[in-house]
């Protein structure tokens, strides 16, 4: 019998589902919160004068206790629709805390307002009083931003018509990867898979399964396609109506400001990542020839090498996943092992469930909950501490006011990628022979491969798709013709067969909160990588160090974060190469035990 549960506890936020009566009442008192604060913000503005300190400090705390409750909402619905894709009445809760987020945006954009019109030095001045101190980046970044946005009226009218257009392709997109279906014979049986379990069966050590699974694959998102291609081409077209009206030229403006990164940044990195990957090249060169192929075709990719990669139980993932944490963290391992006793994770594979997997927090109960469908996978195991550091992320800024804990996705990854380099390492280190030290290696180089080439083919794709965009809608022969394109970029033509309907199959590109959810993920990578090799050196000593740069994550830049905790400039190539050597020496490993 199984010591962890792998299904979670939502009943302690709101018991009941989403037929929650305590639910309905939470969201009734955020309906009269979300206008109290919308009311006080018209009176502010309508009083005809600049807003004191007192008017500016009680319509901080409100903005600060509704964005708590939404977020508490927010991930309620979200986990309620995850784990059971039927559930209409979920479904129905999202729509209508999507549209109180809309209407506490509406006011937000006033709000900042208000803040444009406080005098430079007076503002200054503000920033350095209590309660504003421990915020003042995440205001005054505010300010600075509503300066570049169109009257309060304008985004209060773009925000309002996003819930129904904007946001609703996204849900859209959702809807049909719920009734996503896959018919597989399986040992002669016939069985339905969501789109969760068949992307776990294109990891198969079984060549036949992922050939077979792959061709089925692409022929399902080959029948949707028109379907995604109209969410895409939607959601796509209204952000650029939106840059267009604000002055914006460049469709990076938006993400790179969520990511607090500057351009100069990114292209350093990506960069220092293209002028690196003949190492990899190699490495899926020397694969396919263990395979006994010509080449790798994409569903290769990330299949293990030899049968040695052992199956690994929940219970035995959660203790090794412990142990390994303990090494570097004691704090952090105690967090880990409170999330698998408490049930804070949703992990059992079973039909239903929304693919892929995440992190979402409760703010107003200090509790976060993990999502995602373990297969007993070393992949699944590596999933399983990314969601966890993501987890203590959040864990350590609890205490912290609402707004300083909004970090962006970009430090979010970095979090998450560093608890799967603590527990990959370790599980070298302590593996009982060459074959299974081989697949971790393996295993680790894999998502080196995501972040540099993978995750890069998203960025290419993406940033062609909107200049093409901006002419008009892009058909699904275009899309197609486009991902293959960057997906033979960004593997320096290493592989035989790609994945065309890539763009179809990958929620990150629908998803409307973030645009360009690409790049964050291999900043958070390489990010992690120097953090990392800092806690090497460091050990024990740099635990509390960790905690630190953690809690600066929502109150500065990323240059500014790396300068201050790392001593390193980011728009500088150095920083960048060290951190791709650290992915290179793995690559050199794998390649001089697999010579003959």
């Amino acid at each position: 019998m199984s010591q962890y549960s792998l299904v979670w506890d939502l009943d302690v936020f709101f018991p009941g589902g989403s037929g929650s009566a305590e639910f309905a009442q939470f969201l009734q008192r955020m309906e009269r919160d979300v206008e109290q604060f919308r009311q006080a913000v018209l009176a502010a503005a309508g009083a005809g004068a600049v807003a004191d300190r007192g008017t500016i400090a009680g319509l901080v705390e409100r903005m600060q206790n509704v964005t708590l409750m939404l977020r508490e909402a927010d991930s309620f619905a979200s986990c309620l629709a995850a784990e059971n894709q039927h559930d209409k009445k979920a479904v129905q809760l999202a729509g209508r805390i999507s549209s109180l987020n809309a209407s506490f945006t509406s006011a937000l954009t006033r709000f900042d307002q208000l803040l444009r019109q406080i005098p430079d030095g007076d503002w200054a001045a503000l920033l350095q009083e209590e309660p504003f101190r421990a915020i003042a980046y995440p205001l005054d970044e505010r300010r600075r931003l509503a300066m570049e946005k169109l009257a309060p009226e304008q985004e209060s009218l773009i925000a309002d018509l996003a819930v129904d257009g904007y946001h609703g392709w996204e849900e859209a997109y959702n809807t049909a990867v719920g009734k996503f279906k896959i018919d597989f014979d399986e040992n002669g049986k016939s069985v339905s898979l969501s789109a969760g379990q068949a992307a776990n069966k294109l990891h198969s050590p079984n060549r036949d399964v992922r050939v077979r699974l792959f061709a089925d694959w692409e022929k399902a998102w080959a029948d949707s396609a028109d379907y995604a291609a109209d969410a895409l081409n939607r959601l796509a077209g209204f952000r650029l109506q939106v840059y267009k009206h604000r002055g914006w030229d460049s469709v990076l403006k938006e993400p790179l400001a969520i990511n607090r990164m500057s351009e100069k940044t990114l292209n350093v990195m990506w960069d220092v990542i293209d002028r690196n990957k003949a190492p990899f090249v190699d490495y899926l060169r020397r694969k396919a020839d263990m395979f006994g192929l010509g080449s790798l075709s994409w569903h290769d990719v990330d299949a293990p090498v030899g049968t040695s990669a052992k199956e690994v139980p929940f219970d035995e993932a959660a203790r090794m996943i412990v142990s390994q944490f303990r090494s570097f963290s004691p704090k952090m391992a105690d967090f880990a092992e409170m999330a698998f006793e408490k049930r804070w994770i949703e992990a059992e594979d079973r039909p239903g469930k929304r693919p892929g997997g995440f992190c979402t927090s409760f703010p107003i109960k200090g509790e976060t909950r993990i999502f995602m469908t373990y297969a007993n996978t070393a992949s699944n195991v590596a999933t399983l501490a990314h969601e966890l550091g993501h987890a203590y992320h959040q864990h350590v800024m609890n205490d912290m006011p609402a707004l300083a804990q909004e970090y962006a996705m970009n430090v979010a990854e970095t979090a998450s990628t560093f608890a799967e380099m603590i527990v990959a390492d370790a599980a070298v280190g302590q593996a009982e022979n060459r074959e299974e030290r081989l697949a971790l290696i393996e295993d680790k180089i894999q998502r080196s491969v995501a972040f540099f080439m993978n995750i890069h083919a998203r960025f290419l794709f993406e940033t062609e798709f909107y200049e093409r965009r901006k002419q008009g809608l892009v058909g699904v022969d275009q899309l197609c013709e486009l991902m293959e394109d960057a997906q033979r970029r960004a593997y320096k033509e290493a592989l035989g067969e790609y994945h065309p309907h890539f763009w179809a199959s990958k929620l990150h590109f629908y998803i409307t909160g973030v645009p360009f959810y690409n790049f964050p993920y291999t900043f958070g990578y390489l990010f992690s990588s120097g953090i990392y090799a800092v806690a090497q050196r460091e050990g024990a000593a740099f635990e509390d160090k960790y905690v630190s740069l953690l809690r600066d994550t929502g109150s500065m830049t990323v240059e500014r974060l790396a300068e201050k905790h790392l001593g390193v400039d980011l728009t500088q190539p150095d920083f960048w190469q060290g951190a791709v050597d650290l992915a290179v020496r793995d690559v050199n490993q794998f390649m001089e035990m697999t010579k003959t």
